[in-house]
């Protein structure tokens, strides 16, 4: 009597275990199987969301079957290990696949470019623009931007650095600019310290302010420095810099495409042809290539320059030479 007693515990004890067992076997054996994705699925963790909404939120797009996967995640410890983002599924992906992805926070990597020449103007409306971003800066101008990052105020013309900046979905604006102006001022300071010594600039600020004029004035890389050493003579010489972009910036949205002589002639303090020295902020975020040539201007004698037409431009040294390139190039 007694032997029997003891044997019921013993053979439900082997068939618990074998039961465990196999449920251990098919859970592996389901998570790595492709999930029934035929295409490319995105998905957003929440903050806060317990595994099973998680689970749950992967069942309404017909990616997993949440018990199945609340139970491989059990198996592996990892129901309170899943981080917040977004993710990628493809197909082939398995269970086990994207469970780990889930708990290593493998999300998706969003980009965002700040183009060379770009305006704070157009940055602004494409950071807004951006749906992957939450767009915190509302109302921002150039005049308050800085302090709206946290950041002393001061005009932001200029001062991000431009680049592709890599984040996570629902990262904030105001976090990536704040990433963009330290890369500027890092590569702004070190462009500074090595500068040459005939590169005779008031100062950091000023060098970023003839740089975007250098990066608006060409896109041609050999030409820069060129660009660059004009305008350092002109106002070595209290020559005024009578450069167009600057007249375009100051216009703003009044600007059709068609810069005209009574633009030229309007006064207003972006206007280098009515303005002498340099205008009061950059008029755009200009690439390292441009603050390298502000910082190593090309020696020589000439004080004028038009383009060909062809992205390259024409020098001169007298204004004679540079009225007959003018008709060269741009009367004929």
């Amino acid at each position: 009597m007694s032997t029997r007693i003891l044997a019921i515990p013993t053979a439900v004890i082997v068939l618990g275990v074998a039961f465990l067992v196999s449920v251990a076997y098919y859970l592996d054996h389901w998570g790595g199987q492709p999930l029934p994705v035929t295409d490319e699925k995105h998905v957003v963790v929440r903050p806060g969301m317990t595994f099973l909404a998680v689970a749950d939120h992967l069942a309404d797009a017909n990616i997993v079957d949440p018990r199945l996967f609340s139970l491989l995640a059990k198996r592996h410890g990892l129901q309170k290990a899943v981080q917040s983002g977004e993710y990628r599924v493809a197909p082939g992906e398995t269970a086990h696949g994207l469970l780990r992805r889930l708990t290593t926070g493998d999300v998706v990597v969003h980009r965002f470019r700040i183009p060379e020449g770009g305006t704070l103007a157009t940055v602004l409306g494409d950071l807004h623009a951006d749906d992957s971003l939450h767009f915190d800066l509302a109302d921002a101008t150039a005049e308050n931007l800085l302090q709206r990052i946290g950041l002393p105020p001061r005009h932001a013309e200029g001062l991000f650095f431009p680049d592709t900046y890599q984040f996570r979905r629902g990262q904030k604006a105001s976090t990536l600019l704040r990433r963009a102006y330290a890369r500027m001022e890092r590569k702004l300071a070190r462009a500074w310290a090595e500068r040459d010594p005939l590169a005779d600039h008031a100062g950091p600020y000023e060098a970023l302010i003839l740089a975007s004029i250098v990066e608006k004035e060409t896109a041609h890389e050999s030409d820069r420095p060129l660009v660059a050493g004009v305008f350092a003579r002109r106002l070595r010489e209290g020559m005024r810099l009578q450069s167009d972009p600057t007249v375009v910036y100051g216009l703003g949205d009044a600007f059709d495409g068609n810069l005209t002589r009574a633009h030229l002639r309007a006064d207003g303090v972006y206007n280098t042809y009515r303005r002498a020295g340099l205008p009061p902020t950059p008029i755009a975020m200009p690439s390292l290539a441009a603050i390298q040539a502000v910082m190593h201007p090309t020696l020589g004698d000439a004080l004028y320059f038009v383009s060909r037409g062809d992205g390259t431009s024409e020098f001169s040294a007298t204004l004679a030479e540079h009225n007959a390139a003018v008709r060269r190039y741009q009367l004929q």
